[in-house]
């Protein structure tokens, strides 16, 4: 109920800011709604503004939707060694030292999020914890690390905002067509309605949102060889290896939703094959590294 809340109250407060943003832009260009001008307004300001309001956001965001603890002054040996193990990569990394967090969840998972890569976190699950070895935990942290150092959070952000961009405005370019087509030479012919209007909006956003997100998920992917790469010459190839494999043994599913799942080090099930997935399946990204 707390998660369902804080997506609730985040998302209302985006969209009242995004609303006053649009009318503010609106007027000072003097486009018109029903125009391909005011069409490109709406779909970049919602496009891009959503996502980077998001990523923005987002430490604070994880930190209360997964009620993680962070580590400001370690209470004991695993808090320690995990604080130094993130100091050590980050110095190799090139990057200023995470926010270092542990948070209590039964599935070996652990993720990094934050606006930059100097300005990030990386959180892991007491699941993690108690079902790896430090070889291994060791090895998932770096694979955070390197989505860190990749600047991967930027980058998703950019992607998904000029998705999201095309999206809106084909969407609502299309439905323009569409009621045009309707009403005909006729100026008095009757193109779509207000409501049928949007309906029409609503039916493409789902429909062209659907082949957006084959292309996040596809890159996704292939941001999470690199990060396993990243994490193998962080930690060691065996290392990297060993994490995996201990992943693929694993019975739980992934806790982890949304934006955080997607980077998490471990996916969920297998969507329409492998197109709508963040993760590539665990035998997969194995082979890769051996294959290194």
């Amino acid at each position: 109920m707390k998660r369902v809340l804080l997506f609730l109250a985040t998302n209302l407060a985006v969209i009242l800011v995004l609303s006053v943003v649009l009318n503010l832009v609106m007027a000072a260009l003097g486009v018109q709604y029903y125009s391909i001008g005011g069409y490109l307004v709406i779909a970049v300001v919602f496009g891009f503004g959503g996502s980077f309001i998001s990523l923005f956001m987002s430490k604070w965001i994880a930190k209360r939707s997964v009620g993680a603890y962070v580590i400001e002054q370690p209470r004991d040996q695993m808090e320690q060694w995990l604080v130094n193990t993130v100091a050590r990569q980050a110095q190799a990394a090139g990057v200023k030292m995470p926010e270092v967090a542990i948070y209590d969840s039964p599935d070996m998972n652990a993720f990094a999020t934050g606006p930059s890569k100097n300005n990030s976190l990386i959180a892991v699950s007491t699941g993690l914890l108690y079902k790896m070895d430090r070889d291994e935990v060791e090895a998932v942290l770096g694979h955070e690390m390197s989505h860190v150092a990749n600047g991967d959070m930027v980058t998703m952000t950019l992607i998904q905002g000029v998705l999201n961009t095309f999206v809106i405005f084909l969407a609502r370019v299309i439905a323009g067509v569409i009621s045009n087509a309707m009403r005909g030479n006729d100026q008095q012919g009757q193109g779509l309605g207000g409501l049928a209007y949007f309906a029409v909006v609503m039916v493409l956003e789902l429909v062209f949102g659907i082949v957006a997100s084959v292309i996040v998920a596809w890159f996704s992917r292939q941001r999470e060889y690199r990060a396993d790469a990243g994490g193998a010459q962080l930690a060691g190839r065996q290392k990297m290896i060993s994490a995996l494999e201990r992943l693929g043994r694993a019975h739980e599913e992934p806790h982890l939703e949304g934006q955080l799942a997607a980077f998490g080090i471990q996916g969920g099930k297998r969507t329409l094959g492998e197109l709508l997935m963040s993760h590539p399946p665990i035998e997969k990204r194995i082979a890769a590294l051996r294959g290194m």
